[in-house]
């Protein structure tokens, strides 16, 4: 069998700043129909690269060439092992709801109004014993929450129809954001890490702001070209600490939502505490109520983590 190599220089710039340059770097491949992009992949996966904003190839060239043993990253931190992997702590990663909160400017707040008070109740029940029953109003789009594809496509299944193994215990790939100089995270950044049946969660530290007006100007956001590589990489879902998934300030194209959604990717926005996340090895849950032909609801999301040995 033949085996093939790519030669070429390299040009690797990071979303947080300053790059990297190589030059006749040669690289083992699967195969000789690589497009440039897949070798740029196999180049970061290769190298270990985390936080990779662009790569650009020159002089590409490929070579009938024996196996070097050019590594890739191994997905085997997912599972983690031995005593302290089996020891968890759960990682709150919801805002709270509360009457009058403004998640989203222009969206209606939630109210919250009694159906039965607690001294109403005295007169139904026996003594010593009584209820508090109230009656939420609020728009879907509230707190932290999860869009089904419903949200974006009529046809598309709602939140009655989503499998719980895709909401449930999901190994969370964690990719932390918070130095990056754009606000638009790239396909680039993913190049490094094994998505395929994962919750890829994008930790911007926009959560930060939550609640104030200024959640909800310069939101960093997921590309198209983003959204595109993790449907292509087999995620399962994708949350982000902030305003939108999508650039709201770049008019009513939604890319990410369109692309992710139409491919069965669950959406999960306004998230929180994503600092207390390791890139690897936590375990991410979020599960809406099973509601017939609606799109979008609040979420108790959470990770589990194992804890480390003490």
């Amino acid at each position: 069998m033949t085996d093939y190599r790519a030669v070429f220089d390299a040009d690797i710039a990071f979303v947080n700043g300053g790059g990297l340059q190589t030059e006749g770097f040669r690289l083992d491949l699967p195969g000789h129909g690589l497009s440039e992009r897949e070798i740029g992949e196999l180049l970061v996966r290769h190298l270990g690269l985390a936080m990779v904003g662009t790569v650009t190839l020159t002089n590409l060239e490929i070579v009938e060439e024996a196996h070097k043993g050019s590594r890739g990253v191994s997905a085997d931190a997912r599972s983690g092992e031995g005593e302290a992997a089996r020891r968890i702590e759960f990682v709150d990663l919801s805002h709270p709801i509360r009457a009058g909160l403004v998640t989203y400017p222009g969206l209606p707040a939630p109210t919250i109004t009694p159906h039965l008070t607690r001294e109403a109740s005295r007169e139904k029940y026996a003594p010593g014993t009584e209820f508090a029953m109230d009656v939420i109003t609020m728009i879907g789009n509230t707190g932290t929450y999860l869009d089904s594809p419903y949200h974006r496509y009529a046809d598309g299944g709602d939140l009655a129809s989503l499998r719980l193994e895709t909401l449930v215990g999901l190994p969370a790939e964690v990719f932390h954001l918070t130095d990056a100089t754009g606000r638009g995270i790239p396909a680039e950044v993913f190049y490094d890490r094994d998505l395929a049946g994962a919750a890829v969660l994008l930790h911007t530290g926009w959560s930060s702001r939550f609640g104030t007006p200024a959640y909800a100007d310069g939101a960093p956001f997921l590309t198209e070209a983003g959204a595109r590589h993790l449907v292509a990489a087999g995620a399962v879902l994708v949350g982000i600490d902030s305003l939108n998934i999508d650039d709201v300030e770049s008019g009513g194209q939604r890319p990410a939502h369109s692309i992710l959604l139409e491919a069965g990717v669950h959406v999960v926005e306004h998230l929180t505490a994503l600092d207390r996340l390791p890139p690897r090895g936590a375990r991410f849950t979020a599960v809406p109520p099973r509601v017939e032909d609606f799109g979008t609801f609040p979420v108790r999301a959470f990770a589990e983590v194992p804890a480390a040995a003490g």
